[in-house]
């Protein structure tokens, strides 16, 4: 059977071999939010942005194949997008394939909103639904993503049978 990847030596221990290096402006005081002065509606409005994928994002942050991290890092260099998709798709693989926990999540997305060269879409979107994730980690992020996106289209409340995101306001369970 093949060995799960590992995000560090220590179990538990995410932050020294967790992404982002030269990159990163670190991670954000508890409490304030994570903002990118680059960042427009969606995103930005420059028409030579790149973007990324998944698997761009979960090499940079669990940084298991060097020559993998070295083509991300080159690729991010000159700034790239990142879409809701890509950010939802990559905390779903650092949970069910890198057995990453909340705290492990949470603090990579932390990461990626405070990278100097990553412009992440509607990254108020995101630091909110990273907010509800810390107060409720036994939520998914997925589910609070889907809160604050339908909060900002102003579709609410958001319709559920999850009974944990109910508890959240401008949920309604089913």
């Amino acid at each position: 059977m093949k060995a799960r990847p590992s995000l560090s030596a220590a179990q538990g221990d995410i932050r020294p071999r967790m992404f982002i290096g030269r990159y990163s402006r670190g991670v954000s005081p508890p409490g304030e939010r994570w903002t990118n002065s680059q960042k427009g509606f969606g995103g930005t409005l420059r028409s030579d942005m790149r973007a990324v994928e998944t698997n761009l994002l979960v090499r940079l942050i669990a940084r298991d194949d060097s020559k993998q991290v070295a083509a991300a890092e080159a690729f991010v260099e000159r700034g790239a997008w990142v879409s809701h998709l890509a950010l939802v798709e990559a905390t779903w693989v650092l949970s069910a394939v890198y057995e990453l926990d909340a705290a492990g999540i949470a603090t990579a997305l932390e990461m990626l909103l405070n990278h100097k060269t990553l412009t992440v879409q509607d990254s108020e979107v995101v630091s909110a639904a990273l907010g509800h994730f810390l107060k409720h980690p036994s939520l998914g992020f997925s589910d609070c993503m889907q809160l604050e996106i339908a909060r900002k289209a102003g579709h609410l409340p958001l319709g559920s049978f999850d009974r944990r995101l109910a508890r959240l306001p401008d949920v309604e369970r089913l």
